[in-house]
């Protein structure tokens, strides 16, 4: 008799199982698909603190006039100022399909051909990001230049820290101490003239978007202390498995949408002189995906952009299909509020 209930059960399970699953819509599980696209495209900028890309350079304008005002509205204590400020910011509406108009035109340039197509979108992305990097640089220098010379000094970059305290803990290279941001400022001294221009000072302030040799080598030695098991300053295969390579195939995967090649395969062409291990040097083809960056972010928008915006599967996009997808292209005027909040902990602690 139980058995029988048994088989009964496992039946009546088999046949529902068939039932849902053929009376489920494809849309359903190519939503479901966007779904986690969105979710791990919004949860890896929320996570990892960087900011977000924008699609229109009006966009960033408008964030970057909010975050003065609160920073303004900060420094002057004053709830009513903070207060207004807010609501002047939410009263700016912009209308997207004009503006997508405008855009289009200004986006479509190679060839001219009434389709933007992954290249001439990553390139407008990755453009407005560093426009962005570069103003708030430039806003930081402002701040921080005390003496106004027009460079920062090492003093001027830690004003959290008395020349008391950098004095007595210069030595100090636990992460996040004086010496730490020494060897940082070091690097990023390009010149040696013991102060940090605009670019150098950008690099200081964005090491994981610089092409600065030195300030890399100095991020993937960072890397390789939390994975080097063994403490010997090198990462062996199972090091790199268990940590460098779960990062690489991540982001990886993300940027291409291809999936990456085992992680024999990549030690193995990452190791150039077959020593069966690997230095920081031997790290750097890889290193976007180690310690991805704002650079990085605009690339993953992009590829993002077109896969929600792409009605018709063609990998370009018309200016019809990106007017029936304008929320997605300006989804981070809904989402600065919460994007405000987080930011990221590098340049918090400057």
């Amino acid at each position: 008799m139980l058995k029988v209930v048994v088989f009964v059960v496992a039946a009546t399970l088999i046949l529902l199982t068939i039932i849902l699953t053929q009376s489920v819509p494809k849309q359903m599980f190519k939503d479901l698909h966007h779904d986690t696209i969105i979710t791990s495209f919004e949860g890896k900028i929320r996570r990892l603190g960087v900011t977000h890309p924008s699609f229109d350079p009006l966009v960033s304008k408008m964030e970057r006039i909010r975050q003065e005002e609160r920073r303004e509205a900060r420094l002057r204590r004053a709830a009513d100022i903070a207060e207004k400020n807010e609501l002047l910011y939410e009263d700016v509406r912009i209308n997207t399909r004009l503006r997508l108009m405008f855009l289009f035109s200004t986006i479509d340039t190679s060839p001219h051909d009434e389709k933007i197509d992954y290249l001439e979108l990553e390139a407008w992305i990755l453009k407005g990001a560093i426009d962005n990097i570069n103003d708030r640089t430039q806003k930081e220098l402002e701040d921080r230049d005390k003496d106004g010379d027009g460079v920062i000094s090492f003093f001027e970059c830690l004003p959290h820290f008395s020349p008391e305290y950098i004095e007595k803990n210069i030595n100090n290279t636990e992460y996040g101490e004086v010496g730490w941001w020494l060897e940082q400022f070091t690097n990023a001294d390009v010149d040696h003239s013991k102060t940090l221009n605009l670019y150098e000072f950008r690099d200081f302030l964005h090491p994981e978007d610089c092409r600065n040799e030195r300030i890399q080598t100095w991020i993937l030695n960072q890397k390789i202390r939390q994975w080097d098991i063994d403490n010997d300053q090198q990462l062996n295969q199972s090091e790199f498995e268990r940590g460098a390579y779960e990062s690489y195939k991540i982001y990886y995967q993300y940027e291409t949408g291809e999936i990456a090649q085992s992680p024999n395969s990549i030690f193995s062409k990452l190791d150039i002189n077959k020593d069966r291990l690997l230095r920081a040097e031997e790290l750097k083809p890889i290193v976007q995906y180690l310690n991805p960056g704002e650079l990085v972010y605009a690339k993953h928008y992009t590829r993002y952009l077109i896969n929600e915006a792409d009605e018709d599967g063609d990998g370009k996009l018309k200016l019809s299909e990106m007017m029936n997808h304008a929320s997605v292209f300006y989804n981070s005027v809904n989402d600065t509020g919460r994007r405000m909040k987080g930011e990221d902990s590098y340049h918090d602690e400057l």
